[in-house]
């Protein structure tokens, strides 16, 4: 049956049913009926860049609009490769929301600036507003939070994640109203404002009185006491961030502590640990016999101490440590939680404590693993095939080791045939991140068998443009492609020249590409942004000089009118 001959109502009940944006867009290809009738019946709504749309496109294709999702700057300012002052103003599309969309109820934003005044304009122009989700934000205060929670009376999500924020006192705290009793989410472990007694008395009330609270995140300056008066207050929480866990407290205060854990029954989450020490774990051991998420990203502990940890944690499917832990708290992991599905192994210092006999323990213990970050000090090819082999179900493969241009530490070979069998036999890769020593061969292998690439990662590897255009020819699902110090120039760019009008946003950092190449494919390409970045207080680029920054983004909307002086648009 056509699609044609259904009516738009009936299209729209069945539409909503369709959560995903992927699907979403999917559909609205079909036809122009079921296109009009997708935006009609869309309430949620992502977009992966704010220059890549414009605020009057999104009004006339989606006029039901709910909740927005917006990511702003290139992910490389949180690396401090993207000067401040970029762009990515959430002001101009809050002014137009506040008119034409008056029941919006949620805004998540990330690497974004967001001003106080966009904050006081949400929680004066939205009524209904009941979510915010800030992440590696910047431009606003403590200030333009309070107005949030002051003003939002039905408010059921805050969320503040790794921002750039001014804390001039906790006041925010205090400023939710009594009557608020909606609150299911509240997140505020990295913001490094104090608690005092009063705010406490207020965080605490807020908690009792919400019993839909299921997250909650207390930042470092929340002692073990107050963290134990939450918890009584809130036995059904599913996520906690602990704060500060190190304080030297008495064995009857420690077991009052594990008192008020043990009364969390449905809690799967645990995160926010901060300098722990081994006498106040034992008070975590009840929670971590039903725990699926553990992140100790935050906290550095003995491979002994996390060895008796983990093995509480049988149930755990993603995991975040310190490489700290070294290769055999790894082991013990992969011993212990055979349903691991995401790992995050984070770096304590330059050089690094685990290897690839950690990697190999886990892709060994683990099986139904699909995600993983992993910085080590060194790597084979034969623990990647071996891990490939292992994990073939793997979607997400990040592996950082922390030498630059680091060849296998056992042959002295590049690395070349252990990627290649990660894109060889993890048929389901959507994401690739290298590092080490690489040549173009490495590029043939992912342009041959990568064929559900969607994000790639590169630095300092390949020989020639060759690799570049390896990748650009032979991964049909790619949207997005990050390179730095590699030494591709104008020939590895302009090969995709028809390729980029498929993909979100190609960046190249340090690379061998010129003004004149850049120039030639922003005169092709009227639906992209090319966009030079110069450094502040760099002059302009003379004749011959390689540029050292490069973002390309898809656009609809044309090039931005609040770019610095630093970013010149082709």
């Amino acid at each position: 049956m056509p699609p044609s001959v259904f009516p738009d109502e009936v299209l729209e009940h069945v539409l909503v049913f369709l959560d995903s944006h992927k699907d979403r867009n999917s559909v609205s290809l079909v036809c122009k009926s079921w296109y009009k009738a997708e935006g009609w019946s869309r309430r949620k709504v992502f977009i992966g860049n704010c220059y890549a749309v414009s605020s009057a496109t999104l009004i006339r294709r989606f006029p039901k609009l709910v909740s927005l999702e917006m990511k702003g700057r290139p992910r490389f300012t949180d690396f401090g490769l993207v000067p401040q002052n970029w762009g990515g103003f959430i002001q101009p599309w809050i002014q137009v929301m506040a008119e034409y969309y008056p029941g919006l109820e949620g805004l998540k934003l990330k690497r974004m600036t967001v001003s106080d005044e966009s904050l006081r304009m949400i929680a004066v122009a939205f009524p209904n507003f009941r979510s915010l989700r800030l992440t590696s934000c910047d431009g606003f205060s403590t200030d333009g939070i309070t107005e949030i929670t002051k003003n939002c009376r039905n408010l059921a999500v805050l969320d503040l994640q790794e921002n750039y924020m001014d804390i001039r006192n906790g006041d925010w705290l205090k400023a939710f109203p009594e009557s608020l009793t909606s609150l299911e989410s509240l997140n505020f472990a990295t913001v490094k404002c104090a608690v005092d007694e009063e705010a406490f008395q207020c965080l605490e009330a807020l908690v009792a009185r919400c019993r839909c609270l299921k997250t909650l995140k207390v930042n470092k300056d929340i002692s073990l006491g107050q963290l134990r008066s939450l918890l009584l207050r809130a036995p059904q929480l599913e996520e906690l961030g602990t704060g500060i866990y190190n304080q030297n407290l008495s064995w009857g205060k420690l077991h009052e502590l594990q008192g008020s854990l043990k009364r969390c029954k449905n809690l799967r989450s645990l995160s926010g640990l901060w300098e722990v020490i081994p006498m106040c774990l034992p008070t975590m051991y009840p929670v971590c016999l039903n725990l699926t998420s553990l992140d100790l990203s935050n906290v550095t502990l003995m491979t002994t101490d996390f060895t008796k940890f983990i093995s509480y944690c049988t149930k755990v499917r993603r995991l975040l440590v310190q490489d700290f832990v070294g290769d055999k708290g790894l082991a013990a992991a992969a011993f212990n939680c055979k349903e691991l599905q995401e790992l995050r192994v984070y770096p304590v210092g330059v050089d690094g404590y685990v290897t690839e006999q950690g990697f190999i323990a886990i892709s060994k213990g683990c099986p139904e693993l699909r995600k993983i970050l992993y910085f080590c000090k060194q790597m084979t090819n034969a623990a990647m095939v071996s891990f490939a082999q292992n994990c073939p179900k793997m979607t997400h493969f990040r592996l950082c080791i922390m030498k630059c241009y680091m060849e296998d530490c056992e042959t002295g070979q590049p690395l070349d045939e252990g990627f290649g069998a990660v894109c060889r036999l993890c048929v389901d890769l959507r994401r690739l991140s290298l590092s080490g020593k690489m040549t173009d061969k490495t590029f043939e292998y992912i342009g041959q068998y990568a064929k559900k690439l969607e994000m790639l990662s590169v630095a300092f590897a390949g020989d020639s443009d060759d690799g570049m255009q390896y990748v650009l020819d032979g991964c049909p699902s790619l949207r997005k492609l990050e390179v730095r110090d590699c030494p591709f120039g104008d020939e590895a760019l302009l090969t995709g020249i028809e390729k980029y009008e498929s993909m979100r946003s190609l960046w190249m950092s340090s690379c061998h590409l010129t003004r004149d190449g850049c120039q030639f494919l922003a005169s092709h390409n009227s639906s992209l942004n090319v966009e030079i970045i110069k450094d502040v207080d760099k002059a302009p680029l003379e004749q011959g000089q390689y540029v050292e920054k490069l973002y390309v983004y898809r656009t609809i909307a044309g090039p931005r009118a609040d770019a610095p002086h630093f970013v010149e648009t082709l």
